[in-house]
């Protein structure tokens, strides 16, 4: 079989997904198009009549490009964040009293939440952010400012203020962007620890669904580390995803996920929709949020560096592989999996305790480390089972 960067075989499509979008200025952009789950041995096949609709309006293929994904060649030991952002664990530093009203976490959160609305060459839209410094640095997606490349990005307060904002660096493989205005002494969000959640806590999310500025809503953890993609065959997003009822349409994409003591544990970054034909998705309950301990490190990097590490353990997948697992087809000569042991024809069933169903699973679950980490492995070979440990490489 073809390597698949030379020749990739794409697999059967997919249900349609599509990311929440920030909406046209002055209205939200349309989410861009996430995949839906892939249907998991441990649960039922429920994404399978839905569309998937991320807080902007792209539309992804889950398998695009997953050569590129897990290739690397090593470690850049240039990534070490010089930044660090305060974060908090359950239970202490918290925003609000714990256990407070969700009047009081919104009236003491609003005002570090934003709009940002983009506008590039031939279009417009907007979307949501937050203030994670003081000093003037706002954490959103990347398809919330990507539209504005060769354009320009306004940041919108919740008391009116209007300022120019730059882009300090994206992320487009995690949807992650950093954008810095210039202005200080700005109430930056705690963040939190999105370790620390469990499903059925209590979640708060705010931002500017259709452009309406400083809406509030609020739900439970509906379920974690949901494997979702979004985006487009150029840029896919893999999201270890937060699932939560709060509503979440399109134009809330980077806004913050909040616990019930107001700090932020995820990015709202992604929605599910019945497949509607053309209509624009909107909310049905099913909302995806990157957890706020992946963006931390993300937005650290791109800060310190304007530019992120993202780790890979160089292999090519299979993508005509049904599972359950993911099938190497080519391990990449140098790589970090060349140095675990690694052979063409394994099939890679757990990955850190995780079990891997399919190909985007395991892209995910690699996701949810940082370059130099080591990962335990469980491989299929032969019908045999064997294991092997695996220094994630790193890619910009």
């Amino acid at each position: 079989m073809s390597e698949m960067n030379h020749e990739p075989v794409m697999p059967p499509e997919p249900a349609p997904v599509q990311p929440e979008a920030p909406v046209a200025a002055p209205s939200p952009m349309a989410a861009p198009v996430a995949s839906a789950p892939a249907t998991s041995r441990r649960g039922p096949g429920v994404f399978a009549i839905i569309m998937i609709a991320a807080v902007t309006s792209l539309v992804v293929g889950i398998f695009a490009g997953l050569g590129g994904y897990l290739m690397g060649q090593g470690i850049d030991s240039s990534s070490t964040a010089v930044v660090t952002i305060p974060q908090v664990s359950e239970g202490s530093g918290s925003a609000t009293t714990p256990g407070a009203s969700i009047a009081s976490i919104a009236a003491a959160e609003l005002p570090s939440v934003v709009s940002i609305v983009a506008t590039g060459a031939n279009s417009a839209g907007s979307g949501s952010g937050f203030v994670i410094r003081s000093d003037g640095y706002i954490l959103t997606n990347n398809h919330v400012v990507a539209i504005a490349k060769g354009g320009k990005l306004e940041v919108v307060f919740n008391d009116g203020t209007r300022i120019k904002g730059e882009v300090v660096g994206t992320n487009p493989e995690y949807d992650i962007a950093v954008v810095k205005v210039a202005k200080k002494g700005l109430p930056a969000m705690l963040i939190g620890n999105s370790d620390d959640v469990t499903v059925g806590d209590m979640a708060i999310a705010i931002g500017a669904p259709l452009g309406l500025d400083g809406t509030v809503t609020a739900g439970i953890i509906s379920a974690l580390d949901r494997p979702v993609t979004a985006g487009d065959s150029n840029d896919t997003s893999f999201i270890n995803a937060i699932q939560t009822d709060a509503a979440i349409n399109p134009g809330n994409s980077g806004g913050p996920l909040l616990d019930g003591s107001g700090r932020v544990i995820g990015i709202n970054s992604a929605i599910a929709s019945m497949a509607t034909g053309n209509s624009e998705a909107g909310n049905i309950g099913l909302g995806f949020a990157i957890p706020i301990n992946t963006a931390k490190r993300i937005a650290e990097e791109l800060i310190s560096t304007g530019t992120s590490q993202t780790p890979v353990i160089g292999v090519n997948l299979d993508t005509t592989y049904e599972g359950p697992g993911a099938k190497v087809l080519e391990v990449k000569a140098n790589g970090p999996s060349e140095a675990a042991g690694l052979q063409k024809g394994d099939i890679i069933t757990s990955l850190a305790g995780r079990l891997i169903d399919d190909a985007t699973e395991l892209v995910v679950a690699i996701r949810t480390h940082a370059p130099g980490d080591k990962v335990d492995v469980k491989i299929d070979r032969g019908g045999g089972s064997v294991s092997a440990t695996i220094t994630l490489g790193s890619a910009e």
